[in-house]
């Protein structure tokens, strides 16, 4: 399944990549966030366009092979990044008006439940965020029963 979305991933505690989809629509930020969670520690998967897919009940994402290695850079052009081949995806952050506190909330992707939280892209503090909320759904997804 290809998603109109962006990945990103981080090493965790256990040394795993855990990645990050980031959707929104055309011109919300999702580029621009995945650009500064770079200079952040986060490397590269997919921007723009993602392939998702099951495997042994968890969830992972890669570019499709003709976008792999590129990023859309608003007024640079689309340079080449150094990027991994795939990653699971253990969190979907959606552009939008984040609450205060929200209660927590999944994404349904091909049966799994993948945790969701909602930020404000072009925040300073979204890449920040980011690895605080990986760090608050440490179990990762879970299957749709």
């Amino acid at each position: 399944m290809i998603v109109h979305a962006g990945l990103i991933a981080i090493r965790g505690p256990s040394g795993a990549w855990r990645g990050i989809l980031v959707e929104g629509p055309s011109g919300s930020g999702k580029s621009d966030l995945m650009l500064r969670a770079l200079g952040e520690g986060f490397r590269l998967v997919a921007d723009d366009r993602t392939t998702l897919w099951l495997s042994d009940g968890r969830l992972f994402g890669r570019a499709p092979e003709t976008i792999s290695g590129l990023m859309e850079v608003r007024g640079v052009g689309v340079p080449r990044f150094e990027t991994l081949p795939l990653a699971e995806v253990a969190l979907v952050v959606r552009a939008g008006e984040p609450e205060r506190i929200p209660d927590p909330v999944a994404a349904d992707i091909l049966g799994l439940k993948v945790p969701l939280i909602v930020l404000a892209l072009s925040e300073s503090s979204a890449p920040a965020k980011l690895g605080h909320a990986l760090a608050a759904f440490d179990a990762g997804p879970k299957r749709v029963i």
